[in-house]
């Protein structure tokens, strides 16, 4: 039951339709498109692409995606849309040229980007409206401007001095010499010339043609690899891929396999399952089992998990109940294990996006540039920035994830999508780079094991166990804290809130959704 007396919101409910992202113009323009007709699939490319100009640095055409999709009655059907590094990239090459890491505003950290050729795949197959209607919003506000909203204004000046330092990203992102106000308006008219070509032409006007030449051109000034077969090859790179899965509380859980991260939540899933997380639990107990599970979880995730196309990936195994078995029994529940070791770069921007139509259709979608701005790398040419996603590559010879000639690196986006029974019951997804895996774990315990409404798991006070410590939201109170830290967990405070999420929860017995988007973003949830 809600508590109309504290400060918060309850679940938008909806009969026919609903839409839940991270930005109040995008779950605008893919509702728009719900009631103009359009499936799920056309919703979330209208949202996508209005986020990519209204959340510049969270997501862009210049990056990666995801994508869950459960046709009404059928199965659920995962897209990779990660992009591969260049044909001449390898670990000794890059040594060569100097380098023990990629860094993020290094053109190596460039791999050729993967959402466009998701997106017209999906739409191609799934879509039935077309593009030039789908990206009419996102046109308009690139063309025309759009207002500036508080967490885009409080995250956009905090990477002012970055931005500053590349010429075409400073042109673009920091007009009158600083980065825009919460209420000023800001337009990207290069940015939605390019939304045009790829409605009028698919794909094609991304990685071919003068955009290519151009993002290649300004790449190779950098210093890059690329080349224009590489961005040829990227334009048939988006993949149909089996989903894997896990069971928890009697629900299905489905994720996409490497090289995303869905396998380390449910690996967590799976060593929690041993575990009862009720409300007669304490939060401090609640809490310290999260933390020790995802541990675990993580440290065969950051040893393993890699393009499976290049490396043998023990998916099977890490799911296997015995695995469960052997990680559960090394949680002492009364004391904080060793801390893992981590040697990933942090990486938390990202936009998730959840739709349900009036036919049953439910998406799941998750597009990335990685850091903030991404690169920070924006061809003044095109007006397209470009991620960074690169930089999860190790130079290590040997390493599951060590770069090499058109492999994909680690991700951590990853959307989620539950059902119960064989029907979907919930697309829903987490956003804050790292944190994306053990946060799925969270979001689904606090449905499945307390009983919270969709809103209320989102916004359940946050922690994580990363890099040696245990990142703390203040809401979860002093005295949980407390009781946290006599257990031997190294706390930090959090200084910014963890991440963000959206969810849709399909009521099947009464007919109805009730929708949910975190609170920690500008976004919000509608319906019809």
């Amino acid at each position: 039951m809600h508590d109309f007396f504290r400060p918060g919101r309850p679940p938008t409910l909806a009969r026919d339709a609903a839409i839940a992202t991270s930005h109040p113009l995008a779950t605008a323009a893919g509702l728009e498109i719900l009631s103009a007709g359009g499936n799920a699939v056309d919703a979330a490319l209208a949202a996508v692409a209005a986020q990519c100009v209204v959340e510049p640095h969270m997501t862009g055409i210049g990056g990666d995606c995801f994508v869950l999709y459960a046709p009404a009655g059928g199965d659920v059907i995962a897209l990779n849309g990660s992009g591969r590094a260049p044909a001449a990239a390898s670990v000794e090459r890059l040594k060569a040229l100097g380098l023990s890491q990629i860094a993020r505003t290094s053109p190596h950290a460039v791999t050729v980007p993967g959402a466009i050729a998701a997106w017209t795949k999906l739409h191609g197959d799934h879509g039935s409206l077309p593009l030039e209607q789908l990206f009419r919003r996102a046109v308009d506000y690139a063309e025309n401007g759009y207002p500036i909203t508080p967490r885009v204004a409080q995250d956009w000046r905090a990477e002012a001095a970055l931005l500053a330092e590349d010429a075409g990203a400073r042109a673009v992102y920091l007009p009158d010499g600083r980065a825009p106000a919460a209420g000023e308006r800001h337009a990207q008219p290069l940015l939605g010339a390019r939304l045009r070509e790829i409605a009028r032409d698919g794909a094609a006007a991304f990685y071919l043609g003068r955009a290519a030449q151009s993002l290649v051109h300004y790449l190779n000034g950098l210093g890059g690899l690329h080349t224009l077969d590489d961005f040829a090859a990227g334009l048939d790179g988006a993949d149909y891929v089996a989903p894997i899965v896990s069971s928890y509380r009697g629900h299905e859980v489905y994720e996409c396999p490497p090289n995303g991260q869905g396998v380390a939540a449910l690996m967590i899933l799976n060593i929690l399952s041993g575990f009862d997380l009720g409300e007669s639990l304490s939060m401090a107990d609640r809490v310290h089992l999260h933390a020790e599970a995802t541990k675990l979880a993580y440290h065969h995730r950051d040893a393993l998990i890699a393009d499976p196309t290049q490396t043998s990936q023990p998916v099977e195994a890490l799911l296997s109940d015995e695995t469960a078995a052997l990680l559960r029994q090394r949680i002492d529940t009364g004391r904080a294990g060793a801390p893992t070791l981590w040697s990933e770069p942090e990486h938390k921007d990202t936009v998730y996006l959840c739709v349900v139509d009036r036919d049953g259709n439910a998406i799941s979608f998750i597009n990335s540039i990685f850091n903030a701005f991404g690169s920070t790398r924006l061809d003044p040419e095109t007006g397209i920035v470009l991620h960074n996603r690169g930089t999860s590559f190790r130079l290590i010879e040997g390493h599951p994830n060590a770069i090499a000639p058109n492999k994909r690196p680690m991700h951590t986006i990853i959307p989620g999508m539950l059902k119960k029974d064989g029907r979907v019951v919930a697309p829903f997804g987490v956003m804050g780079g790292h944190y994306q895996a053990a946060g799925h774990a969270a979001f689904l315990s606090g449905v499945l094991d307390r009983g919270l409404d969709v809103q209320a798991a989102l916004d359940a006070p946050r922690s994580f166990a990363f890099d040696g410590a245990l990142e703390v939201e203040p809401a979860l109170g002093d005295a949980v804290i407390a009781a946290l830290a006599a257990r031997g967990h190294v706390i930090k405070p959090r200084a910014q809130p963890l991440g963000g999420g959206q969810a849709i929860w399909i009521d099947h017995a009464r007919g109805v959704l009730s929708a949910g988007s975190d609170f920690r973003k500008d976004g919000l949830a509608l319906g019809f």
